[in-house]
């Protein structure tokens, strides 16, 4: 089943629920599908890795945006943006724990034969796909950082 069809079923459930959180961020998402599917030069239908980096940026838009909201006192803000992440979250896949990345990394590392900071990119790109969805990038990216140095 489809990302487009998975949010119509949960928005039909949402508006029979008057859940206004989840009608806003369904409405959202399916937003975001309509304008990737009608970009210039796009695919009429989304690949599901098209679908997953549509919703992690999503989620990460609303998680900076808690971030700046926490930093200035606007907790009415951020609570917003807590509900619409624990959304977009459903459709995502279980995210990976500090450790369970670690030692991923620690396998992609032995793999690619890394052995200093000069071979990060190498580690990178394989970790990014491999970790598409599943972990956020800017953690992938410490830990990389951190286990070559």
């Amino acid at each position: 089943m489809s990302l487009e069809a998975k949010v119509m079923d949960e928005l039909k459930m949402a508006m029979r629920a008057k859940d206004d959180v989840a009608l806003r961020t369904l409405r959202a998402i399916k937003a975001a599908i309509l304008v990737e599917q009608t970009a210039t030069g796009a695919k009429a239908a989304l690949d599901e890795a098209d679908e997953l980096k549509l919703l992690t940026k999503m989620a990460k838009q609303r998680k900076d945006s808690l971030e700046i909201f926490t930093q200035q006192g606007r907790a009415d803000l951020a609570r917003k943006e807590e509900e619409e992440i624990v959304i977009i979250n459903k459709f995502l896949p279980a995210q990976l724990s500090a450790e369970e990345l670690e030692a991923a990394i620690k396998d992609i590392i032995a793999q690619v034969g890394a052995s200093s900071a000069a071979d990060l990119g190498k580690v990178m790109g394989v970790a990014s796909k491999q970790f598409a969805g599943k972990a956020d990038g800017k953690a992938v990216s410490e830990t990389v950082k951190r286990l070559l140095n």
